[in-house]
């Protein structure tokens, strides 16, 4: 559907946080933007993952984010984007040099979009020059969701509903999503909460 016409590169930052990590393989899932990422980024999330399970006890914290990694490549198997280095000189000028990989990255798949929450880090007229545009999770959720949102709200429903330990009501949901920042999306939301 949507898909045929939009590529979002999305960062390691973004996919940390679970919420927005299943919030964005399910419209991608659902065919709303073609989903891309590297390896580096999934390292990058999988190290970050990993830091978050030790901080909260879980002896098997290296087999969770080992298992949250997977899940992803194996559910988004044409996702990966390698063969980029060629392309670093042009995030040359980024302010972070740690991020020139997911600019570069971006540029090889042809992403129009970079979903990330470090905006600052990707600055439009760097960014521009290249056609592509930065969004934080939030801004492109909701975007997204506008697209379509009947159909975006059922997939979001089935999400919501795949939930078991513990399940979540439509309003347990969206103030989950809030508390996670996601403050343009639950507003967007909220008008569809009896779908929800």
């Amino acid at each position: 559907m949507f898909a045929n016409r939009f590529t979002a590169f999305v960062d390691a930052c973004t996919l940390v946080s679970v919420l927005r990590r299943n919030l964005l393989l399910t419209l991608a899932e659902a065919e709303f933007f073609r989903l891309r990422w590297s390896a580096e980024v999934l390292d990058e999330t999988q190290k970050a993952l990993e830091e978050i399970h030790l901080k909260r006890g879980f002896q098997d914290a290296a087999d969770r984010a080992a298992r949250a990694r997977a899940f992803m490549e194996n559910a988004f198997e044409d996702a990966i984007v390698d063969g980029y280095d060629h392309l670093l000189p042009l995030a040359a000028k980024l302010p972070d040099q740690n991020d020139a990989h997911v600019l570069a990255a971006a540029v090889k798949t042809q992403a129009s979009m970079i979903v990330t929450e470090n905006l600052k880090d990707f600055p439009s007229k760097i960014l521009s020059a290249l056609n592509i545009e930065a969004k934080s999770a939030d801004e492109f959720i909701a975007d997204t969701i506008a697209l379509d949102p009947g159909r975006a709200v059922a997939v979001i429903r089935q999400m919501r509903e795949r939930f078991k330990q513990p399940e979540k009501t439509a309003g347990i949901l969206l103030l989950e999503m809030e508390a996670d920042g996601l403050v343009e999306t639950v507003n967007l939301l909220r008008t569809y909460i009896d779908s929800l």
